[in-house]
């Protein structure tokens, strides 16, 4: 059954349903939140505001318009704003990547100089990714590692197609030159097996 589908039937009354959508998307929702709230040092909130996350979208399913967005878009948009409003509350307005999905594991075959040379690689990604305005950062997040498209984005922003490409391209531009002084040798790090974005 699609999402859609789902929703009407919730809006006909079958409220069961719901249950359905929150097995489909409270993975997904959770560790976009969880990314969210990583370098505030908030993570531990992730859990509280995804049920709220989906409370509210609960609660509003009613006004949601499937001709506006698709419910997984709209859904993203109630985490980012649930997890920007709880940012507001605690006066930190950090957001970061995970660091998990940033630190690729080390195969065995690489000695300890090089894993510490990629670990420390990605720290400077994570810091370089937090220096970006929220928007950037969030689209970053949303494109790299959500695996969104354009269009879904820009729903979520309330942005259009190209002001996310915008954004996207001076969040990478951004994170390229912060990183620039510490990039001695490209090909180097190339051959030592490192991928560059």
């Amino acid at each position: 059954m699609l999402d859609s589908q789902i929703v009407r039937e919730i809006k006909d009354g079958n409220v069961q349903l719901f249950a359905e959508l929150m097995k489909r998307y409270q993975r997904k929702i959770f560790v976009f939140i969880y990314r969210m709230l990583k370098s505030s040092h908030l993570e531990m909130m992730a859990e509280d505001l995804c049920a709220e996350t989906f409370y509210k979208a609960y609660r509003s399913l009613r006004s949601f318009r499937e001709l506006d967005a698709s419910f997984s878009t709209w859904l993203y948009t109630i985490a980012r704003n649930t997890v920007l409003s709880e940012l507001r509350k605690q006066k930190n307005g950090t957001l970061s990547l995970d660091e998990a999905g940033l630190s690729p594991a080390a195969p065995p075959e690489y000695v300890p100089e090089q894993s510490l040379l990629r670990s420390e690689r990605a720290s400077m990604v994570r810091a370089a990714i937090n220096n970006l305005p929220e928007k950037q950062r969030t689209a970053l997040i949303l494109r790299e590692y959500e695996q969104m498209d354009y269009q879904e984005i820009a729903a979520i922003l309330g942005q259009t197609v190209s002001s996310v490409k915008s954004l996207l391209f001076r969040a990478r531009v951004s994170v390229r030159s912060q990183l620039e002084p510490y990039v001695v040798n490209a090909p180097l790090d190339e051959h030592e097996g490192m991928k560059t974005r």
